[in-house]
């Protein structure tokens, strides 16, 4: 029973992904979220964090591992409450709106 929700959960995702793709909706909630991460200064407080791990690791250090120092801040801080549930609510209306799937 729980394999099963699991699926019906992962068909009912990828549905609303192809939906939000093919209506160009998926492009428009990226870039409002684009838009929400500079307002909040996310973009602004990250691209100085890198500029930090550069200046300790010094110039030798790989993109995969600035990556890798810069992603766990990044995602700790990735969300204002107030965008997340814009955009699940914009999420929300959509699928609404797509009653068929």
């Amino acid at each position: 029973m729980v394999v099963s929700k699991m699926n019906k959960d992962a068909q009912m995702r990828a549905a609303i992904n192809q939906k939000l793709t093919e209506t160009g909706e998926r492009e428009c909630l990226k870039e409002l979220l684009r838009v929400k991460l500079i307002e909040c200064g996310w973009k602004d407080r990250l691209k100085a964090h890198c500029k930090e791990v550069i200046k300790e690791k010094g110039l030798h250090i790989t993109v995969d591992d600035l990556v890798a120092e810069i992603t766990p801040k990044g995602r700790a801080q990735v969300l204002v409450d107030t965008v997340k549930k814009e955009l699940l609510q914009r999420i929300r209306k959509f699928r609404a709106q797509h009653a068929s799937l």
